[in-house]
C-alpha cells in the first residue's frame, strides 16, 4: 500500500508540473517527501531517525521544503510539527491528490499546513500509471481503503479510516487502461480486500468475488493477485473463484497472527484456527499445488509457552511459505496497548527467530517440490547486474534465469525448466530457440 501511494504522489507531481524531476540526491532536492508507515513501532522510529539526519541538511539548504505523509501523519498529527520543527508540511493517505496545492500554499504563505481528511469515496483518478521498470507487466490497483475490524493491536482503521470500496467500473476502466499500457497481471490492493462491497450502475451488489469475474473478462490481464485478506471474509463465492477462474494465481496470502485459540479471541480476530483451517482445506480441494502465507504476531501479551507451540503446530501443518513474522509491536490508541506487557524481550525474540526458522524451512520444502517441473512465469525484470532475468510463478515463486543477449523477455510469460536451487533461490532454464 505505501509503495503504490509513493508512486501516485510521484505521478501526481510529475504530472502537475513540468518544474517536477525525480532527483536522486536528498541533497539535490528542492522538496523531501516522507511517505510513512505505522503499523509497526519500528517503522515510525525509521521515521524519527530519518528525520533526525535531514535535520542538519534543512539548516543548510533553508529553502527546502519537507512533506510527512502517510499513516504516521494521521497518528501523530501536530505532535510532529511540535517535535521536528523544521517540518514544513503533514498530510493524510487519503490527502496524496492535495499535495500540489499543499506544496503551492506553503511556497505562497510561508506557513506550516496539516491536512488530515477522512473522505467517504476513493479517487477515480486512471492517471497515475507510471512507465517505471518496475511496473511494465505487472502493477497494484487499490480497490478499497481502510478497515472496519478494529482487531485489539491494530492501528489501520484509526489512520486509514473506515473501510470504503472503490467504485467498480473505475477498478475496471483503470484496468483496461493498465493492460493497453502493455500490463498482463494485476495485483488488487486493501487493507481487507474480501469484504470489498460496492454496486454496479445498474444498482446490482459487486462483492469481492463478482469483481474478480469482471476483472477476469479483461483478455489483456493474464493473472490476478491480491492482498491482504482476513479469514471472516474469505466467503463460499470467493473460494469458488479457485474452481471456475484460473486467472487467479496458485498462491493466497491470509493473515493468521496466531495458532492459539485463546489469543485469537484476545486479538478480536473473531475466527478459530479451526475455522481458519477449513478455509485452507477448501482450497486445496480445489487446487491440491496451491501455496499460502501468513502473518504472524509473536509475543502478544499473556501468549504462553503453549499458545506458542500451538502457533508453530500450525505454521508446520499448513507449511507456510514467505510468511511475515514480527515481535507484538504496542500501538498507542489500540485495545492492547494498555495490556501488561508480560513476556521478556530476550523470550521474544527467540520464538520469532524458531518461527522464522521453520518458515524458512518450508521455504526449503516448497522450492524441492517444484525442482525438475516446468513453470509458467510472467518476467518482471532483470537482476541490479543486468545478468538474470526474474519472474514468478503461478505460486509466487521467484525463479531467475540466464539473460540472453538481444532478446528481450520482460512482459512475457514463458515456460521455464527449474534446474536447481541455491540459498533458497531457484534458478530455472528458459529455451531461447522457441
Amino acid at each position: 500500500m505505501n509503495k503504490y501511494d509513493s508512486n501516485k504522489i510521484i505521478s501526481y507531481l510529475l504530472k502537475s508540473s513540468k518544474n517536477y524531476i525525480l532527483v536522486n540526491s536528498l541533497l539535490k532536492s528542492n522538496i523531501i517527501i516522507l511517505n510513512t508507515c505505522s503499523v509497526r513501532q519500528k517503522a515510525q522510529d525509521k521515521l524519527f531517525n530519518y528525520l533526525n539526519k535531514i535535520k542538519n541538511i534543512k539548516i543548510n539548504n533553508p529553502n527546502l521544503i519537507l512533506l510527512v505523509g502517510g499513516c504516521v501523519a494521521t497518528q501523530e498529527k501536530e505532535k510532529l510539527f511540535l517535535k521536528f520543527k523544521y517540518i514544513d508540511i503533514i498530510f493524510g493517505p487519503q490527502n496524496i491528490k492535495d499535495i500540489f496545492f499543499l506544496i503551492n500554499d506553503f511556497i505562497k504563505y510561508k506557513k506550516k499546513i496539516i491536512k488530515i481528511d477522512f473522505n467517504n469515496k476513493i479517487n477515480k483518478d486512471i492517471n497515475f500509471f507510471l512507465k517505471d521498470k518496475n511496473y511494465i507487466n505487472n502493477t497494484y490497483v487499490t480497490i478499497m481503503e481502510g478497515c472496519n475490524k478494529f482487531c485489539s493491536y491494530c492501528i489501520v482503521p484509526y489512520t486509514r479510516g473506515k473501510q470504503i470500496s472503490r467504485d467498480p467500473m473505475s477498478i475496471i476502466s483503470e484496468i483496461c487502461y493498465l493492460s493497453n499500457k502493455g500490463i498482463s497481471e494485476v495485483n488488487l490492493l486493501g487493507q481487507n480486500v474480501t469484504a470489498y462491497s460496492s454496486f454496479l450502475s445498474n444498482g446490482k451488489k459487486c462483492n469481492f468475488s463478482y469483481l474478480l469475474n469482471l476483472i477476469s473478462e479483461i483478455d489483456g490481464i493474464k493473472r490476478i493477485r491480491f492482498i491482504t485478506s482476513h479469514p471472516n471474509d474469505f466467503t463460499k463465492d470467493i473460494i469458488s473463484c479457485y474452481k471456475n477462474n484460473n486467472k487467479i494465481m496458485d498462491f493466497l496470502h491470509l493473515p493468521v497472527q496466531s495458532g492459539s485459540d485463546r489469543i485469537l479471541k484476545i486479538m478480536k480476530r473473531n475466527y478459530t484456527i479451526n475455522f481458519y483451517k477449513k478455509i485452507i482445506y477448501k482450497l486445496l480441494c480445489i487446487r491440491p499445488k496451491m501455496i499460502f502465507s501468513s502473518d504472524f504476531i509473536i509475543g502478544f501479551p499473556t501468549e504462553s509457552d503453549y499458545d506458542f507451540r500451538l502457533t508453530l503446530d500450525l505454521i508446520n501443518d499448513v507449511k507456510f511459505d514467505n510468511s511475515y513474522a514480527f515481535l507484538y509491536s504496542p500501538r498507542k490508541g489500540t485495545k492492547s496497548y494498555d495490556m501488561k506487557n508480560d513476556i521478556s524481550l530476550l523470550k521474544k525474540k527467540n520464538r520469532l527467530y524458531m518461527v522464522q526458522d521453520l518458515l524458512y524451512k518450508n521455504s526449503i520444502y516448497w522450492n524441492k517440490k517444484i525442482l525438475n517441473s516446468k513453470q509458467e512465469i510472467l518476467v518482471e525484470g532483470l537482476t541490479k547486474k543486468n545478468d538474470f532475468y526474474y519472474g514468478r510463478c503461478s505460486n509466487n515463486k521467484i525463479i531467475y534465469l540466464k539473460k540472453k543477449k538481444h532478446i528481450n523477455l520482460i512482459g512475457k510469460i514463458i515456460k521455464v525448466n527449474i534446474l536447481y536451487e541455491k540459498n533458497n533461490f531457484l534458478y530455472g532454464k528458459f529455451n531461447y530457440n522457441i
